[in-house]
């Protein structure tokens, strides 16, 4: 284990916070949280994400590169969607009319179980 550069730093009677996040043995982790939720950065602390705005658009780009959730695809997902409720809307208005009608019983749905 690589030895501290700074004895007195972070040592047992350190006043800060500690992640204190329980580790793979079993141990709570005894590292300097942060001031944001009180975990180190091993932990889920900060996140060392993008900060430039080449960085961004790398991360960006990055995301749709698949083509899955492309603003076209989006787009032709929601549009199958709304052609879906609204067959099953018109369905039920059928149902409703066959049913006012004396075409269909109200128990017709258990025939076909």
């Amino acid at each position: 284990m690589k030895a501290n550069p700074k004895p007195w730093l972070y040592g047992p009677n350190w006043q800060g916070i500690r992640c204190e996040a329980l580790t793979r043995r079993g141990t709570l982790c005894q590292r300097p949280g942060s001031k944001h939720n009180g975990r180190c950065r091993l932990h889920g602390g900060r996140s060392g994400g993008p900060k430039t705005e080449a960085g961004l658009a790398r991360l960006i780009a990055s995301k749709v590169t698949h083509g899955r959730t492309t603003a076209a695809k989006r787009a032709e997902a929601k549009r199958s969607t709304e052609i879906g409720r609204q067959v099953r809307a018109e369905l039920r208005q059928i149902e409703e009319w066959a049913l006012d009608h004396g075409h269909l019983t109200k128990d017709w749905r258990e025939q076909f179980k």
